[in-house]
């Protein structure tokens, strides 16, 4: 019993970090580089992460050489954007 309650107890506290490595959906993951071929940036897919509510975008490359990370609120808005 103790086991079971230490297992369970483990997955409630490593939740938050497994749920930090989410990916979206492939319906998600087009949207989001239809946005990006808008913004003439471009990025591969496997660095898109579901993050609070929202998506993180590592890595993504501009016209011009410019690397950024983006974030997304769930809406698909911009909500951040810093150089690397």
């Amino acid at each position: 019993m103790k086991l079971i309650l230490s297992l369970i107890t483990g997955l409630f506290v490593a939740s938050p970090v497994l749920a930090s490595n989410a990916k979206p959906s492939l319906e998600v993951i087009a949207m989001i580089e239809a946005i990006l071929v808008e913004m003439e940036c471009q990025m591969d897919p496997d660095d898109i992460e579901v993050d609070d509510g929202g998506y993180e975008l590592d890595d993504v490359m501009c016209k011009g050489g410019h690397q950024f990370d983006i974030k997304m609120d769930g809406d698909l808005s911009v909500t951040g954007k810093r150089a690397e």
